[in-house]
């Protein structure tokens, strides 16, 4: 009878064992889907737009020296502009902020001042 005991108790632990692990690796995925931050980039380095969930600032930067800059824009789902941010010709990005919010829908574009070639995000929200 108490081997059949201490079977059982082991068997418990070793159940116990792998749903603590279960868990804390699912505790460990969820934090990483908080990270609501959201980047874009042109072709060629040269230039990207980023989203900054803490703050809600829109940060949007020339990386390339071409002698042109980029442009980042914000539109909300009806497209109407939210947000113009230019950046090209000195040091540092261009930085705004617009409280994106939960209601509606936005998009970041980012456009290369040489010949208008852009790039958007997907649609989000908070």
């Amino acid at each position: 009878m108490f081997r059949s005991f201490t079977r059982i108790a082991v068997a418990g632990a070793a159940v116990a064992t792998v749903f603590a692990g279960t868990t804390s690796t699912a505790q460990a995925s969820d934090f990483s889907t908080l990270d609501s931050d959201k980047k874009i980039s042109l072709p060629g380095g040269r230039g990207t737009m980023t989203f900054i969930d803490d703050g809600d600032v829109f940060k949007v930067c020339d990386t390339k020296a071409d002698g042109h800059g980029v442009s980042g824009r914000l539109i909300d789902n009806n497209y109407n502009e939210k947000l113009y941010i230019t950046d090209g010709g000195d040091s540092g990005c261009g930085k705004d902020g617009y409280d994106v919010g939960q209601f509606g829908s936005y998009q970041m574009q980012l456009s290369w001042n040489g010949d208008g070639y852009d790039v958007k995000s997907e649609w989000f929200n908070e």
